[in-house]
């Protein structure tokens, strides 16, 4: 079992919020914790601690020297929520954030009270695989254009592309563009290295899997391995809905995830 002492020091960039139980806060690849949490962390921050650490190359975290690794991030992580003063907490992970926040619940068991996984993965199934090794072709011949409309492609529902003007989604992928961090690549080089099958029996907090079953860059299926790989875990599926929530969808996993936390609480209690 892990102990405080082992913990690293923490260099990563983090913002906090809120005040109450924390909730560490594991975000997606090429995201951040406004790009993946911002539509939930007033709402969040009313009666909880938000700990938000930007990865490697987002944020104002410094881009990595080399090769990130999944243990690494995992304890830096967990050391910058213990930085802020508080022991325990649950986790909330997205996509790439998932598997960080399951390596960390196994490494650090004894801090880690409950994990809320969306759009997650234990190892990248094909279809990740192949954008995630996309990425990294079109970033190398600076086709960054192309990743964004990549991205849009991949993270946002048919429904929603439909109501896009061809003139609004050449500011959509503008936008997509402008917002991916300097440490997208790194990040999803991770992505594409990633596997923690074995870590889920290994996993004894209380879990909530997230599925949005209209995921075209997670498949809902790597949602649906979690779920039954970590023992006791609770699945519940959004229906439609995309990598990257939209409003509508995000207000449904809001109410999932309060529920579940408060239940949690309440049985720690």
């Amino acid at each position: 079992m892990s102990t405080t002492e082992s913990l690293p020091q923490p260099y990563l960039d983090v913002v906090v919020q809120g005040s109450g139980p924390a909730l560490l806060l594991a975000h997606g690849a090429g995201g951040g914790i406004q790009g993946n949490f911002g539509l939930v962390l007033d709402d969040l921050a009313r009666d909880h601690t938000l700990i938000g650490p930007h990865y490697p190359g987002a944020g104002g975290s410094p881009v990595a020297a080399e090769p990130l690794q999944l243990d690494e991030l995992a304890d830096q992580l967990v050391a910058s929520a213990v930085a802020t003063g508080h022991k325990s907490f649950g986790i909330l992970g997205e996509s790439l954030g998932t598997a960080v926040a399951i390596r960390a619940a196994t490494r650090h068991p004894e801090r880690v009270t409950a994990l809320v996984l969306t759009a997650g993965f234990p190892v990248a199934d094909p279809f990740l695989a192949l954008a995630a090794q996309l990425i990294k072709t079109l970033a190398t011949a600076e086709a960054w254009g192309d990743v964004a409309r990549l991205a849009c492609v991949s993270c946002m529902s048919p429904a929603d592309l439909a109501e896009i003007s061809p003139a609004d989604l050449d500011v959509l992928v503008a936008q997509t563009q402008a917002g991916m961090p300097p440490g997208m690549v790194d990040h999803f080089d991770l992505v594409s290295r990633v596997d923690v099958r074995e870590d889920l029996a290994q996993v004894s907090a209380p879990t909530l899997v997230v599925a949005p079953t209209g995921d075209r860059l997670v498949l809902p299926d790597s949602s649906y391995r979690l779920a039954t790989g970590i023992p006791g875990a609770r699945l519940i599926e959004l229906p439609g809905a995309a990598h990257v929530l939209n409003e509508a969808d995000r207000a449904t996993w809001l109410r999932h995830a309060r529920e579940f936390l408060s239940t949690v609480s309440q049985q720690s209690a």
